[in-house]
């Protein structure tokens, strides 16, 4: 089975706001939250319009998400294409 080769790049981040950063800037809504587990960005999710979350990962390089939905104890890493489980 693969294994995620990113693992070392999850750091202890907290959100960045309280929904998708560029969202909220725009005044746009979003789907699902998800929240970038290097930096603590907070982006909305491929199934809304602006693909935010993948547009910082493409940007930034940082390779693993997290949903910021509650309830939701998943991760995805972009580079492996692999899902994760955060407990």
């Amino acid at each position: 089975m693969p294994a995620c080769t990113h693992l070392d790049q999850i750091r202890d981040v907290v959100p960045g706001t309280e929904g998708c950063e560029e969202c909220l800037a725009l005044g746009n809504s979003w789907v699902h939250l998800r929240m970038c587990l290097s930096c603590g960005h907070v982006g909305c999710c491929d199934s809304s319009v602006n693909r935010h979350a993948t547009g910082h990962h493409r940007a930034t390089g940082h390779p693993i998400v997290a949903s910021a939905e509650p309830g939701e104890d998943w991760a995805w890493c972009y580079p492996d294409q692999l899902v994760l489980q955060t407990r």
